[in-house]
């Protein structure tokens, strides 16, 4: 699909700078602790968004109760308890291997967002999430004894990013940009309050802080904001798919900067995952369906077949972002599971 290219790209531009972050990451966990880095990485983040942050979304829709709660559960979620799970099994594991165990959130944001969040999830796609549940329990069971507790650690973060896709593929008051400050800054100031009430925050050098906050901005900050960019187009689901191309980007970090051994059961588990990423790429959903009426705020153009507010617009395919209105509307057409298509079917 045409509509396809353009939020793919920001999914894939996502995973290449977020893949590069556990293996970056590594050396430093030892430094601050899990808690003061998660702090520091999520800072950034806020950091390198401030400046695009300024205009967009709805005031009106921000404020809503639904929305509040929707955005409270992603930064829980996303923001707090998915990086310090992340973190804790890094420091058990090699970087190599946490990579490829991340695609379990894969699994975890398809199951989740069929069963709670009324996304489709086709059969093509459970067979493609069969191939990655089963290339990650090959991995982990690589090592089963001195593996199971980091394991389970990310298995954990999984399920917590898992949630926060699904919400964060909902939320239409905030800019991926305003998102992305907003879960930063929470998570980032309670993650360094919680390191210092629990004594894990040390007299860290400035270069070593200011080596967290730079990955964060890169690796956290812009790479959340295209993601974000991505879910509201794709859905949670699809939007996952490409971006669990982000460990294998971590993986040959860790072979090449860090000479980590190349493990046949990474080979193995790398080869199973990506005929699952084919197979889920090329799963497709089509059939007549309703839209009800619909007020909400996101980016779009009027080239979709559901954007005609702006009559006789000189560019059609010219993205914007403010609040609009839906006239109820039935028709068929291969969709995704975006903004405007969330229903039981």
């Amino acid at each position: 699909m045409d509509g396809m290219i353009r939020p793919a790209l920001y999914c894939l531009s996502s995973a290449l700078l977020f893949g590069l972050a556990p293996a970056l990451c590594k050396s430093l966990v030892a430094d601050l602790g899990e808690l003061q880095l998660a702090g520091l990485l999520y800072l950034g983040a806020a950091l390198a968004v401030a400046p695009l942050s300024r205009a967009g979304g709805s005031r009106a829709r921000r404020a809503a109760g639904k929305q509040l709660a929707v955005v409270a559960g992603a930064i829980v979620f996303g923001g707090i308890l998915g990086p310090v799970l992340l973190l804790a099994g890094l420091s058990r594991a090699p970087a190599g291997s946490v990579s490829l165990w991340l695609n379990l959130e894969t699994v975890a944001t398809a199951v989740l967002g069929a069963a709670f969040f009324r996304e489709e999830v086709g059969r093509r796609t459970w067979v493609a999430v069969l191939c990655i549940l089963v290339a990650s329990t090959l991995l982990t069971g690589a090592r089963f004894g001195d593996n199971l507790a980091p394991a389970l650690l990310i298995a954990g973060a999984c399920v917590c990013w898992g949630l926060d896709n699904s919400l964060t593929a909902l939320i239409d008051g905030l800019t991926p940009a305003q998102l992305t400050l907003v879960k930063g800054l929470v998570a980032g100031t309670l993650n360094l309050t919680l390191a210092l009430v629990l004594g894990e925050a040390g007299l860290a050098g400035a270069l070593v802080v200011l080596h967290a906050l730079a990955i964060g901005a890169a690796c956290y900050g812009i790479s959340i904001m295209l993601y974000i960019h991505g879910a509201q187009q794709l859905g949670a689901t699809r939007s996952q798919i490409l971006f669990s191309t982000a460990p294998f980007i971590g993986l040959a970090y860790a072979w090449i900067a860090l000479g980590e051994p190349l493990l046949w059961e990474q080979l193995l588990a790398a080869g199973i995952m990506l005929a699952g990423l084919v197979l889920l790429l090329s799963a497709s959903h089509a059939h007549e369906h309703s839209h009800e009426p619909l007020t909400h705020s996101h980016s779009h153009s009027h080239d979709d077949g559901h954007h005609e507010h702006h009559e006789g617009q000189a560019d059609a395919s010219l993205r914007h972002s403010h609040e609009h209105s839906h006239e109820p509307m039935q028709h068929a057409h291969e969709h995704l599971p975006d903004l405007h298509h969330r229903h039981d079917h």
